[in-house]
């Protein structure tokens, strides 16, 4: 059976719903997802960078299922949407005394996570068994890429080449991506952008290159250059529990590994990204380490890896 054709008939019932700013110094704003009803509450998050208002009300309150307000919730940007979505089926499983881990019949196991600091150095002399996940740079010279290497912690260097705006510090270029490719022959090599001149330089490694920024649906797996190996998943990128559902069911069908990524979040949506983890790849480079370590290195932090998650009724 289809993941969401597992989740999609359970009873909701939904009265109103509350939005909660979540603002902190060190971090961008984000916006907590209450939906109210039958004296539970589900919570989400909205992962973008300023927190969302109220606005215009939402025509959500009725009795229906996860399948029919997910189908009648009016059109928001997906960041917003997956907040309703993942708030929804919190609310439904816990509405109906049911775990996550009952309704899709899968056991959870304990999470692997990187994390994604620099001052890797200082992060190994507290923590020698953490593993990373790097942001490629321009700054990286043959000696930084080589003293990086020689920790052999760094399992992903995200080399940001689809993005745009002048806080990217990676200009993609055949002399940076062959330089990486070759230092980490054992790491994923993520959201290159291939042209004429990078193209050749990744060529030899086309298994080990991973997408994360264009992928939203099957669809846009469909759309890729070529067959992957490998994704990152991040569930606020799909705006709808079907949409990533369906992605997980296809990715299984075909043999492609998957890695979880998060975006910061702040509140219920970090727990919701391990949850998810360690249902669909728990031994997997997972970009969700606790949100502790924002903070930059200290000592007493939760090591790799995680608690499995928990079969208590609810989706966090």
């Amino acid at each position: 059976m289809p993941l969401f054709d597992r989740v999609a008939d359970l009873e909701l019932t939904v009265e109103r719903y509350e939005l909660e700013p979540l603002v902190r110094k060190d971090a961008p704003g984000r916006t907590v997802v209450r939906l109210l009803g039958a004296g539970v509450e589900g919570l989400g998050e909205d992962v973008t960078y300023e927190p969302q208002t109220a606005g215009e009300p939402l025509a959500l309150a009725g009795s229906t299922t996860l399948r029919s307000f997910s189908e009648a919730l009016p059109e928001l940007p997906g960041y917003r949407r997956w907040a309703f979505e993942g708030a929804a089926l919190d609310l439904a499983l816990r509405q109906n005394g049911l775990s996550l881990a009952a309704v899709i019949e899968r056991e959870p196991q304990p999470v692997r996570f990187v994390v994604s600091q620099r001052a890797v150095e200082d992060w190994l002399a507290l923590y020698p068994g953490l593993r990373f996940k790097l942001d490629a740079r321009d700054s990286w010279s043959d000696e930084v890429v080589a003293r990086l290497a020689a920790t052999g912690a760094v399992d992903v260097v995200d080399l940001k080449g689809l993005y745009e705006g002048d806080w990217v510090d990676a200009t993609p270029s055949a002399e940076l991506y062959g330089r990486i490719a070759e230092a980490f022959p054992d790491a994923w090599l993520e959201d290159p952008r291939l042209n004429n001149e990078t193209g050749p330089a990744l060529e030899p490694h086309h298994r080990r290159i991973t997408w994360d920024f264009p992928i939203h649906s099957v669809a846009d797996v469909e759309a890729l250059p070529f067959a992957p190996v490998c994704l990152n998943s991040k569930p606020s990128r799909f705006g709808t529990v079907q949409r990533l559902f369906d992605f997980y069911d296809y990715c299984e069908e075909r043999g492609i590994a998957v890695y979880g990524g998060g975006q910061f979040e702040l509140g219920p949506g970090r727990g919701q990204i391990q949850h998810l983890a360690s249902f669909f790849h728990p031994d997997a480079p997972n970009d969700v380490a606790p949100g502790e370590y924002n903070a930059g290195v200290a000592p007493g932090l939760p090591q790799s890896p995680l608690p499995a998650a928990s079969c208590e009724a609810g989706f966090r």
